[in-house]
Order: structure tokens, then C-alpha cells, then sequence
């Protein structure tokens, strides 16, 4: 026990408490969530084990750490600058405000900020899909300026979701044309239909379009739709119902793509 030291660290949003020596070598590490010690040297087990005592919680297993698969080896392949996962919601909107944060006072509020609170509703509730078996990436980048808000992957298939900011608004959808309370009525739907269609021909897989307002108070679809879905920003999880389509190594794989910022450039 004695030397070792506890180092808490957050890798890909979870959290490891690493095992290390005075020298800064790493033994082992703890990984939270999957309740696992993944030991680099055996002959040091019982000096981990002791070390890490007081940040256990119930039952651990310990061990190798695990062979990764094909996916997590190419993860490990990317360069940072090209992996999209660590993408926050709303990232590309964030940065454009922090580089262009607009006057200061204005007499009505700047629709980036409300674009922006719209994407952060909405990806913050689907990423806690996570545990459920689903990945999602938010801001994916596509040529000429666009970008799939958030881009969703899991049993139930491949969703593309575009959210609009419709607080207290009411909203009329007839497609493809979408009006929000009193703005002029724009082909939205189209154009979403569009981002999930150039999705499915970088990933070779199907990408449903979704549409997801926030706060909306009323959405009104005057016809039946075509290949899209409609959602309330607090409905948004109900994509989880959806299964039977991927299985956990097709989801893994596709994630895998998809995260890869150079899968986007030629579409």
C-alpha cells in the first residue's frame, strides 16, 4: 500500500480513480460505472486493492482490463481533433457565441441564445440514453455549413434530430412547411429530411429525420407525415422504445463511424 497513490480523472464523461506510483507508472484503475479494477500488475493486486478501500462501493470485479473491441481500437485511432463524441450540446452554437457574443443589451433576446437553450433541452435528455444502450453525438458537421443537430444511435436505429425553439409558441406543421407562432412558415422538414439523408450516405445505414420542438405550447400536423416523426423536447426519450433493429455490435460499430470527423467531408 505504501507509495501508491489515488488520482481521480474523467475520461469520455465517466470517471476512473487511477492507482499510481510515486513515479507517476499506473498499476491500475477504477472504473465507477462498470464496477470493475482493471489491474496492470498482478503482483501489486492486494496493495491496489488496499489502496482504493475507501472508494469502493459494493461488489467490484477485478482484473485485466479488457480486450478491446474493433470499435474502441478505432476510437483509440482518432486524433482528438476529429472525434466528434465529446461534442457538447449545442457545441457548434457555443462557439459561435463565445467568438461573436453580439451586443450586450438588446431590446428582444438573440435567436442564437434560444437556438442554443433549445439544443442543450434536447441533447441533454438524449444523452441520458446512454445507459439504455443508445449513443448520441451532437453538432455532427456537414459540408457547406450545415450540421445534424444530434444524431442518435441505438436498438431502435438512426434518428437525426433537428430542434427548434417554439417556447409558448404555437406551432403548425404542414409538410414540409413549419411555422412557429407568428414567423413566416419555412420548408423545415425538407431540409431536415435533407441533413438525415447525406447522414445515411456517410454511414451507409438508414437515418430517420425527427423534428423536436422546445416548449412549444401547442404543435398542430395538418396531414399525415412523410418518413419524418414529430417530438416535444420532453418527449424526445420516447426514441428509446423503438428496438429490434441494431444489434449492440452494429450500434458500436456505427457510433465508431460516426464519431470520426473526416466520415462527414464528402458528403
Amino acid at each position: 500500500m505504501k507509495g501508491l497513490r489515488v488520482i481521480p480523472t474523467w475520461r469520455h464523461g465517466r470517471e476512473r480513480l487511477y492507482v499510481c506510483r510515486t513515479d507517476g507508472r499506473n498499476l491500475a484503475w477504477y472504473d465507477r460505472e462498470a464496477a470493475r479494477v482493471n489491474l496492470l500488475s498482478e503482483e501489486r493486486r492486494e496493495d491496489v486493492l488496499d489502496a482504493l478501500g475507501p472508494f469502493l462501493t459494493g461488489e467490484v470485479t477485478v482484473g485485466p482490463p479488457p480486450v478491446p473491441t474493433p470499435a474502441e481500437l478505432a476510437r483509440l485511432s482518432l486524433h482528438p481533433d476529429d472525434d466528434l463524441a465529446p461534442n457538447r450540446p449545442g457545441e457548434a452554437l457555443q462557439s459561435v457565441l463565445d467568438h461573436e457574443p453580439g451586443p450586450q443589451r438588446r431590446l428582444r433576446a438573440d435567436p442564437r441564445r434560444r437556438a442554443l437553450e433549445a439544443e442543450l433541452a434536447v441533447g441533454e435528455a438524449l444523452d441520458r440514453l446512454e445507459g439504455a444502450g443508445w449513443h448520441t453525438l451532437h453538432s455532427v458537421p456537414l459540408p457547406g455549413g450545415d450540421r445534424v443537430h444530434h444524431l442518435v444511435i441505438g436498438p431502435g436505429g438512426l434518428f437525426a434530430v433537428h430542434t427548434v425553439y417554439a417556447r409558448r409558441q404555437r406551432v403548425i406543421v404542414a409538410d414540409p412547411m413549419v411555422r412557429v407562432g407568428r414567423l413566416e412558415a419555412r420548408p423545415l422538414l425538407r431540409e431536415v429530411r435533407a441533413d438525415a439523408d447525406r447522414a445515411s450516405y456517410a454511414l451507409t445505414a438508414e437515418v430517420r429525420p425527427v423534428l423536436a420542438f422546445f416548449a412549444a405550447r401547442d404543435v398542430s400536423v395538418t396531414a399525415p407525415l412523410r418518413e419524418a416523426r414529430i417530438l416535444l423536447d420532453t418527449d424526445v426519450t420516447s426514441l428509446a422504445r423503438a428496438g429490434g433493429v441494431l444489434k449492440p455490435a452494429d450500434i458500436e460499430a456505427l457510433h465508431a463511424m460516426a464519431r470520426d470527423r473526416g466520415t462527414w467531408v464528402r458528403v
